[in-house]
């Protein structure tokens, strides 16, 4: 993670880098992941909740946190008491904040919708929106000014630079009405590997800061290391005759006397129940073997039959490498018809995570 970080902030260079820890860290871990990032480059952390921003300041971390999505009324007293910057998209949302003031001014951040047609003013109504708050609502201080984009890890970037441009313009009116931007970012981390021209005073890297590229269309010219491994162990090897049935449905059945080793991870987990059925696979002994039957909610059954000595305890990989053999997120993604995102974000709380810097557990 400290790699990761490290590269990208001097590839990002002069501008700042937002490591972005929403949905606990992709997976990771928010308060571990936002402490390393901090302390290798970064100089804001992102969240998509007040909630996420909450944990994080419980957590002792200090630095600016913005917080991209919606807040109800009783989160706009959470924002106050925690010193999160939030995200406003609204009259509604603003009243919110200013409701809580209680006489404090609050930094906040305008996000224009540029193109992805989700939340954002719209770009012509930005001045008028700017007025209005500052007219009304004297707690609130217009800190910064960011979009999102459409599809900058796609190779063609004409969507892109049509947002950038139009992001440009709108900063520019922006300061032409007496509305300055502190602040300004629109890169994701395929903007901030392959655009250069997007990265104004800040960026945002997500999926980069755990060591993966947003599509195989991004640029590898920023060395970045997965940071994830996500392993389980044996827990039973017993043989099976030919035409014996495994698991639900006995929808795999052998047919050969076949080897078969529980391993105690499933959906409960967050492994993808489309796995099953022989199309996902793990590391054993160093060989790739593939998940047979079900993905159950607590366990898999693999068959082992061509790994020698299969004993109980014995370390399984799905995420990660084991002497030659090695599988990221983006593998398991792809055997599972689905991204690396989904994949490391769905691991859920009840996996442990365990931290190790230079080889130690800490």
């Amino acid at each position: 993670m400290a790699h990761n970080i490290r590269n990208l902030a001097r590839h990002a260079a002069p501008a700042e880098v937002m490591a972005v820890v929403k949905a606990d860290a992709y997976g990771h871990g928010s308060v571990a992941v936002g402490r390393t990032a901090l302390a290798h480059g970064a100089g804001w952390l992102g969240v998509y909740t007040v909630a996420e921003g909450v944990t994080l300041r419980r957590g002792g971390i200090r630095a600016p946190i913005l917080v991209f999505g919606p807040f109800s009324r009783a989160e706009a007293e959470d924002i106050w008491n925690h010193g999160l910057t939030p995200t406003v998209t609204s009259i509604d949302l603003a009243g919110r904040l200013q409701e809580r003031s209680a006489g404090r001014e609050l930094n906040y951040h305008l996000k224009l919708d540029t193109g992805l047609a989700r939340a954002g003013i719209a770009p012509y109504e930005a001045v008028d929106f700017l007025r209005a708050v500052t007219h009304s609502l004297p707690a609130l201080h217009h800190q910064g000014t960011y979009t999102h984009f459409v599809s900058a890890d796609e190779g063609e970037k004409t969507t892109t630079f049509q947002q950038i441009r139009l992001f440009r313009e709108s900063i520019a009116r922006l300061e032409e009405a007496g509305f300055p931007s502190e602040m300004t970012h629109a890169s994701n981390s395929a903007a901030l590997l392959d655009v250069p021209e997007a990265r104004f005073t800040m960026v945002r890297a997500g999926i980069a800061t755990y060591g993966y590229y947003p599509s195989a269309a991004t640029s590898r010219e920023v060395a970045l290391v997965p940071a994830l491994q996500l392993l389980s162990e044996v827990t039973r090897v017993h043989g099976i005759p030919t035409g014996a049935g495994v698991g639900y449905g006995h929808e795999f059945r052998a047919s050969r006397p076949t080897t078969i080793a529980l391993v105690p991870v499933g959906y409960g987990d967050g492994l993808p129940r489309s796995l099953g059925y022989s199309i996902g696979h793990v590391i054993l002994r160093s060989q790739f073997v593939p998940i047979v039957g079900r993905v159950s909610m607590d366990q898999i059954t693999i068959d082992v039959t061509d790994v020698g000595g299969v004993e109980v305890g014995d370390a399984v990989v799905l995420i990660g490498r084991q002497g030659e053999a090695e599988q990221n997120a983006e593998d398991l993604g792809r055997q599972a018809g689905t991204i690396s995102y989904d994949i490391l974000t769905g691991i859920l709380p009840r996996v442990p995570r365990v931290y190790a810097e230079r080889g130690n557990v800490v």
